[in-house]
């Protein structure tokens, strides 16, 4: 029993850390303040113009990306400037393709908002 209750302990602590490395997160880094504003905002338009269930995974699957990529991006930062606080080219270029792996990210995921909501918005618009 104890091995059980040392076992789920564990895994409640982990759990714990996850959420306060989500928290630093949100709390320290301004792009992520930012994803997660636009995830709040695409989530409404979502609502409002009533998106499928298939529609509403895609933009999920897309909007976690983002915030994955922007956790990523800065968990690399953190390690970077803890292992080397001066200038380094190839800490600079690796902090550089990580920022760009959460601008790809954005932009696919800004590519598949504008295919399901553009048509919705064009409806609503024009309809007659």
């Amino acid at each position: 029993m104890s091995a059980l209750f040392s076992f789920l302990a564990g895994r409640i602590r982990s759990f714990g850390y996850a959420i306060r490395g989500i928290f630093t997160l949100f709390r320290t880094q301004k792009n992520a303040q930012v994803h997660l504003l636009a995830v709040v905002l695409v989530s409404l338009v979502a609502a409002l113009l009533h998106v499928s269930a298939t529609e509403w995974c895609l933009l999920l699957i897309c909007m976690g990306q983002v915030l994955l990529a922007e956790g990523a991006n800065t968990a690399l930062e953190f390690l970077c400037d803890k292992v080397s606080p001066e200038y380094d080219p190839l800490i600079g270029k690796a902090k550089d393709v990580a920022a760009g792996a959460v601008l790809l990210s954005v932009i696919f995921c800004a590519l598949v908002w504008a295919i399901i909501h553009v048509p919705k918005i064009w409806a609503l618009l024009y309809s007659t």
